[in-house]
């Protein structure tokens, strides 16, 4: 756990390990850099045997004097998800894992997901008697207005992509219950906590802001898969729907943020996963919170 503040930030990983091919996730990306970067990046963040990259699946949780939010909801269990293997019919102990952290699902005030894509809003459910039902049962679960009518549209019309009917396990049982709230892309959630708009990587994307007792941190959600995209921010992963609008965000949020105190919260990367970004050389780097 790392305080900021008033604001306790503590991580809940569902998985971890080398999920995909670096060439596969992040088309763009070139040998050589790699190479030039391997003393940084491997092994912990690339397996230097199978050129796999090391991800994790991860829920933030935020403890504030007023509330507890979890902020995206990783797979979850029993969902079907043939366009994903990895992510198919999982059974992982997740809430057992929420619950040593010291966060029982009814305590959550909040669910945030900073988008919609399979791997950031499955526990939002959870299988109850063969239903799909909030598994957070006294939560308000905050979605950005665009990103939530994003992805209701491409559910209406069948072109959600090669994961179909996340929505309708994961979103819309949410919305049904009445638990969904909707909100613009800059709304403040909390004192010290609030959304911004991180268009790209989905249209509705957002990063959240965090601040503290004078200290600052920003949860970049997937604006930054991997670290191998400080070194390159162009290189965008095959995740994105826009990938030049992605690469602009990136690269404003990585200028923004390098040598400053702000600590980085990336969705994925390897655990310990916080830190903060840095510049090497031309390029840019991570160094994760301790190793200062």
């Amino acid at each position: 756990m790392h305080q900021l503040g008033e604001i306790a930030i503590s991580r809940v990983v569902e998985s971890e390990g080398p999920f995909v091919d670096v060439f596969g996730f992040l088309p763009d990306a070139q040998k050589d850099v790699i190479e030039a970067n391997r003393d940084w990046l491997m092994p912990r963040y690339i397996d230097p045997e199978s050129m796999m990259i090391i991800l994790n699946i991860q829920s933030y949780i935020l403890r504030t004097p007023r509330h507890t939010i979890l902020v995206d909801a990783c797979v979850g269990n029993h969902k079907t998800r043939p366009g994903r293997p990895m992510f198919d019919q999982l059974n992982t102990p997740y809430l057992a894992d929420l619950e040593a952290a010291g966060v029982k699902p009814e305590e959550v005030d909040y669910v945030l997901c900073t988008h919609l894509h399979v791997d950031h809003v499955g526990w939002n459910t959870q299988l109850i008697d063969g239903r799909w039902v909030p598994t957070f049962p006294n939560a308000k679960y905050v979605f950005a207005r665009t990103e939530h009518d994003f992805w209701e549209q491409r559910h209406k019309d069948g072109s959600e992509g090669p994961v179909p009917n996340v929505y309708d396990d994961s979103v819309l049982p949410v919305v049904e219950a009445g638990q969904a709230v909707l909100v613009e892309s800059d709304h403040e959630l909390d004192h010290g906590i609030s959304l911004e708009p991180a268009p790209g990587h989905t249209p509705g994307n957002i990063v959240l802001n965090l601040s503290s007792g004078g200290s600052d941190a920003v949860l970049t959600g997937d604006v930054m898969h991997h670290p191998l995209q400080l070194v390159r921010p162009e290189w965008s992963s095959r995740a994105c729907e826009d990938h030049i609008q992605s690469a602009k965000t990136r690269r404003a949020l990585i200028e923004r943020y390098a040598d400053t105190d702000t600590l980085i919260a990336p969705a994925h990367f390897a655990s310990p996963t916080m830190g903060h970004i840095i510049r090497r050389g031309d390029n840019f780097g991570f160094r994760l919170l301790g190793e200062e």
